[in-house]
């Protein structure tokens, strides 16, 4: 058998071996980017590699293949790839705020290298950090808001047990910061980062709160039940970028000029985005969301190779602001 078929076969019983249900020929395709009859062929072979693995069939007639025997994936220890890339994702935490992940991140992969000898661990974190070095600047670069750790922490406490929070904010409509009775749900990262909480004294609305714009946050100790319908996903994509208006919310069109199209084509402008390629060559870009100001940062950047075509809010904004002497393209 070839090295690389090995290699796949390894993996391919790592899978089966750690999910619950195991892998059907759809998981083999999606993770080894083959089609159908190859990845009947790679479970055939597998088979003969593992005969104690277990096989079902669901309702849709599926079949899974299920390995209960991890001895083989424990005498594997982890790969320096594998390390570097947890580390990576350490560092990605660690520079976006996300607290919770950080803390889990970090756990696992003290949890990870005490499970391997002290030698192979002392050389797969060597090796992971040459790895890590050739790739310092994967993190995401840019200007970030400053966040107090002390806060952030706090509300990671708040949306993991969950708790209710009184946090003290800086609206930019009041005079001065004043405590507001939140139940946390969220974070939105970006170059601003905000709290999606229910407001619980005016009708336990869902809000953004701007992260920088808190200066203290206390758990109460109160748990409240979270709203099984709540999706962060749902409410996040309501915004172009952090920030949501329900009074700007709504239909969204761009038009790319031809000599941009390409490079347009490359971007996902939002999750809701449909594309369409014009005669002329230009490329038209519709999307729902709110948050004109965003939008208008994004735009800048595209010079006078973008037009605004809705809604006309938009437009007027970004009209007096077009600059045709920015040839290079985001």
């Amino acid at each position: 058998m070839a090295f690389r078929k090995a290699q796949e076969l390894i993996r391919l019983a790592e899978m089966a071996g750690s999910r619950y249900r195991g892998v059907c020929l759809n998981d083999v395709s999606d993770a080894f980017g083959v089609n159908q009859r190859t990845a009947q062929r790679m479970m055939r072979e597998f088979e003969e590699a593992f005969p104690s693995y277990i096989c079902s069939t669901d309702r849709d007639r599926r079949r899974w293949w299920k390995l209960s025997d991890t001895t083989l994936m424990h005498m594997q220890g982890v790969r320096a790839s594998e390390l570097s890339a947890l580390d990576m994702a350490i560092k990605r935490a660690q520079h976006e705020g996300a607290v919770m992940d950080l803390r889990g991140l970090v756990s696992l992969r003290d949890r990870l290298l005490a499970s391997m000898p002290s030698i192979h661990a002392r050389k797969t974190e060597t090796d992971a950090a040459a790895i890590l070095e050739a790739q310092g600047l994967a993190c995401r670069p840019g200007p970030q808001a400053k966040l107090a750790p002390n806060i952030l922490g706090a509300i990671a406490e708040g949306i993991k047990a969950p708790f209710s929070m009184d946090i003290v904010y800086q609206a930019a409509r009041d005079p001065e910061p004043r405590v507001r009775k939140v139940e946390p749900y969220g974070l939105l990262l970006g170059t601003r980062q905000y709290l999606i909480a229910r407001d619980i004294e005016n009708g336990r609305v869902y809000r953004r709160y701007r992260m920088d714009r808190i200066s203290s946050a206390k758990i109460t100790g109160q748990s409240f039940p979270r709203d099984p319908d709540f999706d962060l996903d749902a409410f996040a994509v309501q915004a172009f970028g952090s920030y949501h208006s329900d009074d700007e919310y709504g239909r969204v069109v761009w038009r790319f000029a031809p000599s941009a199209a390409a490079v347009a084509r490359e971007f996902e402008f939002h999750p809701t985005q449909h594309v369409t390629d014009e005669p002329d060559g230009s490329l038209r870009v519709e999307f729902m969301a709110s948050g004109w100001i965003e939008m208008v940062w994004h735009l800048y950047q595209w010079g006078d190779q973008v037009e605004v075509v809705e809604p006309t809010a938009l437009r007027n904004l970004t009209k007096d602001y077009v600059r045709r002497d920015i040839t290079i393209l985001p």
